[in-house]
C-alpha cells in the first residue's frame, strides 16, 4: 500500500495515463520509500513532452523546460514533472551538451547515477527496476548504473554525491565504485565550488558523517576540495566525533574549527558572508569555552542566540555531554539578553549628561551594560540613570 504522499501525487500520473502516456514515480522518493524513510520531494517521469505537460495541468511552471522538467502544482503541492530523457556527450565534467526526449523509461533510467536512484514505481505500487536498484539496497551498497568510470566522467559531481549518501545512509561503496573514484576523483577540480559545497553540507549533517569522512581520506577525494589536501590528520580526527550536527552552522563551524579553518579558507568555499560570519562567531567562542565551567554570565551573554550550536561542538571536541538545555535555562535567567533590552539608550544618556556623542557614550553604555549583566544595578531607566551618573563621577558607592 502507497504512503500518503504518494497517494495524493497519484492523480497527477492518473491525469497522464488518460491522455495516453506512460507515468512513474521516479528517484530519491521512491527509494527512500523502499528504505522506509521519511520522503522528500515526489519527482514522475513521463513519456509526455514538456509542452504537452503543461496543456494537460492548469498550474505549471517551466521551470526546467530544456531539461524536460515541468513543476506541476496540485493542491498546493509542487511536484516536478519530467519528460523521459537521454543525455549526449557531456560538458565540463558536469553538464550534457544536449537533451533528448525519449519514449522509453528504461533509457530514462539508465541514465541516472546510481541503481538505487534508478528504481522507478507505477500507480500501482509495481517496482520497476531493471538495473538492481532494489537489491542494492538490501545490501546497502552504494553503485552506479553501468560503468562506474563513465558515470563520474560524465558528471564528476556524482563523487561527492556518493559520498554524502554514504553519510545519509550509512551504506557502503561497491567495489568498483570506490576504485572509480580514486582513479577519477582529480576531475572534481572541474567542478563549481558552490555545488560541492551543498553535497558536502550533507556529508556534514548526515548521522553516518564519520564513514564519509573515512572514504574521504581513504579515495584521496579530500585533495581537491578546498583547502584540504594538507588536513589529512584533521579529517581523520573530525571522523572520530559521534555527536550528529542539528543545524548547518553548527556543521560547519565544527569542521572548520577541527581542520583551523578561519575566514580566508571559509570564503574559498564560497559560502554566503552572512553565514560565514555565523561560523567565525562559533568559532571565536570555541577558542575559550572547552568546559561547562567556561560558560559563565559573560559568555552566555556574548553567546547567547549561538549555545546550542557552540555547546555541541564543544561536547563533541571532548567527547562530553553538551547540556544545551541547562545553558539556555542559565542565559534566559539573566537580566537582559542582548543590549537592546536595555531600559536607557544613547539618547538619553546626552540628555542626561548634555554632552555632544564621542567614545565617551559607547563606553558609557558598554559599562552600563555589564553592571546590569552582572546585577550591580536594576534594568529600569531611572536606576540606570542615577547609577551612570555616579559611575562618570567614579563614586560608586553613592
Amino acid at each position: 500500500m502507497m504512503n500518503e504522499q504518494f497517494q495524493q501525487a497519484l492523480s497527477i500520473i492518473e491525469t497522464l495515463k488518460r491522455h495516453g502516456h506512460e507515468a512513474y514515480f521516479v528517484g530519491g522518493a521512491v527509494r527512500d520509500y523502499l528504505l522506509q524513510r521519511p520522503l522528500g520531494d515526489i519527482d514522475i517521469a513521463t513519456s509526455a513532452h514538456p509542452q504537452e505537460v503543461m496543456s494537460i495541468f492548469p498550474k505549471t511552471v517551466p521551470v526546467g523546460i530544456a531539461h524536460g522538467t515541468v513543476m506541476v502544482i496540485e493542491r498546493g503541492v509542487s511536484y516536478e514533472v519530467t519528460t523521459f530523457r537521454k543525455e549526449g556527450r557531456y560538458e565540463d565534467y558536469r553538464r550534457p551538451k544536449e537533451v533528448t526526449f525519449v519514449s522509453s523509461l528504461y533509457e530514462d533510467l539508465q541514465r541516472r547515477d546510481f541503481t538505487m536512484n534508478a528504481i522507478a514505481m507505477n500507480e500501482h505500487g509495481d517496482i520497476i527496476d531493471p538495473f538492481g536498484g532494489t537489491e542494492a539496497l538490501k545490501q546497502r551498497m552504494i553503485e552506479t548504473v553501468g560503468d562506474a568510470a563513465e558515470r563520474f566522467n560524465e558528471d564528476a559531481l556524482r563523487m561527492m554525491r556518493a559520498l554524502r549518501f554514504v553519510s545519509q545512509l550509512g551504506f557502503s561503496l561497491s567495489t568498483k565504485t570506490k576504485q572509480a573514484i580514486i582513479q577519477y576523483g582529480h576531475l572534481l577540480q572541474h567542478i563549481a565550488v558552490e555545488r560541492i559545497a551543498v553535497e558536502f553540507e550533507k556529508l556534514l549533517l548526515g548521522p553516518f558523517m564519520s564513514k564519509a569522512i573515512d572514504l574521504l581520506i581513504e579515495t584521496n577525494l579530500f585533495c581537491y576540495l578546498p583547502e584540504l589536501a594538507t588536513k589529512k590528520r584533521e579529517l581523520a580526527q573530525l571522523a572520530t566525533y559521534s555527536i550528529v550536527p542539528t543545524h548547518r552552522t553548527e556543521a560547519w563551524a565544527r569542521f572548520a574549527f577541527v581542520v583551523h579553518f578561519h575566514q580566508k579558507e571559509l570564503k574559498k568555499w564560497k559560502l554566503p558572508n552572512h553565514f560565514i560570519r555565523d561560523v567565525l562567531i562559533c568559532l571565536k567562542a570555541l577558542e575559550h569555552i572547552r568546559s561547562l565551567s567556561d560558560w559563565t554570565v559573560d559568555t552566555l551573554y556574548e553567546y547567547g542566540p549561538y549555545i546550542p550550536h557552540i555547546e555541541r561542538i564543544r561536547a563533541a571536541c571532548k567527547h562530553d555531554e553538551p547540556h544545551v538545555h541547562l545553558l539556555l535555562k542559565r542565559w534566559e535567567a539573566l537580566p537582559i539578553r542582548n543590549r537592546k533590552e536595555l531600559a536607557i539608550n544613547g539618547n538619553d544618556l546626552l540628555t542626561l549628561f548634555e554632552r555632544k556623542a564621542g567614545p565617551w557614550l559607547a563606553t558609557m553604555i558598554e559599562n552600563i551594560e555589564r553592571a546590569v549583566l552582572h546585577r550591580k544595578v536594576e534594568n529600569e531607566k531611572e536606576k540606570l540613570k542615577e547609577w551612570a551618573v555616579c559611575n562618570q563621577r567614579r563614586e560608586n558607592n553613592c
